[in-house]
């Protein structure tokens, strides 16, 4: 009978441990690895300009507060269709009425832009555009219209730009995109009320999805930008897109990964956000995912100047505005090489 001192035997399974961790170490790779290594290789896509996308937020910011029913929400409108117009898209408005969760009859508009309309291989890109009526989260001034340089006009403003660089593409993708600003989305109850669906936000993308624009519209995926401006912004995985289109959520954190902007983009999941996108999966049945600034924080979820006064042009950084449209920008490309092969 072999007896093996406590030594031996362990210099003998730290041996063996040490072949079997070689072994098993030259037939696998991390879960990164094998991620790139299984991506298509990146296709050339054109560049994000993100000095033009800080003046698209300023462009609307100089308008004013976007409330529904006032002057400047009408003449940003109206800029937005004509903007669209100008790069080549053609332009529905989906005018409708509504009821507040306050009992005021607001009138609506979402405005979609279509590139590339014959092909029926299409992305949709969302954001609101409206912006909050109160600033109640804010410590002083809590009845003053949010000027919403971030919570609204940051989104538009990346969406703006993508549909500027579509247009001066001498070889566009091969298939067609959809954008939409939705309206009347900010104007939800000051705290949560359950017996309203969705705590009264988000009524123009409720309304688009239960009336398309076109019937039986549908797309590949969408993608929804709020609060996409912010310095030092961060975008976790969010809870719903994980739940309803989890695969569109790996395809743009890794393209973001992939292009150097994963200090925006937390390999991280966050928590469940109600917005535009929940409709659009529930009851228009197309798969989108937010990117939407948050953290995960017992203090604060959002941007610090969410829903205040202070949600302003200084709060801006193009670099934030670069690495969401440069993402985005590089999706679609990479999206439409896919879709051909």
């Amino acid at each position: 009978m072999l007896f093996l001192t406590r030594d031996l035997f362990s210099k003998k399974l730290t041996i063996l441990f040490l072949i079997i961790l070689g072994t098993y170490g030259c037939k696998t790779k991390t879960s990164s690895e094998q991620t790139a290594e299984q991506a298509p290789a990146l296709v050339k896509s054109p560049e994000f300009n993100a000095d033009s996308a800080y003046q698209f937020v300023q462009k609307q910011v100089d308008f004013g507060p976007r409330v529904p029913n006032t002057a400047p929400h009408k003449a940003c409108g109206n800029y937005l269709v004509s903007t669209l117009k100008k790069y080549g898209f053609s332009v529905v408005e989906q005018t409708f009425k509504d009821t507040t969760f306050d009992g005021t009859i607001i009138n609506g508009r979402n405005i979609i832009g279509s590139f590339n309309t014959a092909n029926a291989k299409r992305i949709l890109l969302t954001s609101h555009w409206d912006s909050r009526p109160f600033s109640d989260q804010d410590s002083l001034v809590k009845n003053k219209p949010v000027m919403g340089a971030n919570d609204g006009a940051s989104g538009v403003g990346i969406l703006l730009e993508i549909a500027r660089v579509l247009s001066l593409q001498a070889t566009k993708p091969d298939i067609g995109v959809d954008i939409i600003f939705f309206d009347v989305e900010d104007w939800g109850a000051t705290e949560q009320d359950t017996s309203m669906l969705h705590s009264g936000f988000c009524l123009g993308s409720q309304y688009w999805a239960a009336n398309k624009h076109i019937p039986n519209y549908t797309a590949y995926f969408g993608v929804l930008l709020d609060m996409v401006g912010a310095k030092g912004a961060t975008f976790l995985k969010e809870g719903y897109s994980m739940q309803m289109a989890e695969d569109v959520v790996r395809e743009v954190w890794t393209t973001a990964s992939r292009i150097g902007y994963n200090n925006y983009f937390i390999d991280e999941r966050g928590g469940s956000i109600t917005d535009d996108h929940v409709p659009v999966n529930t009851v228009a049945h197309i798969p989108m995912i937010d990117i939407i600034h948050t953290k995960n924080s017992v203090v604060r979820t959002f941007f610090d100047q969410w829903h205040t006064a202070d949600d302003t042009m200084e709060h801006i950084d193009p670099k934030t505005l670069k690495a969401v449209g440069q993402t985005l920008v590089q999706v679609l490309y990479q999206e439409s090489a896919n879709l051909a092969l």
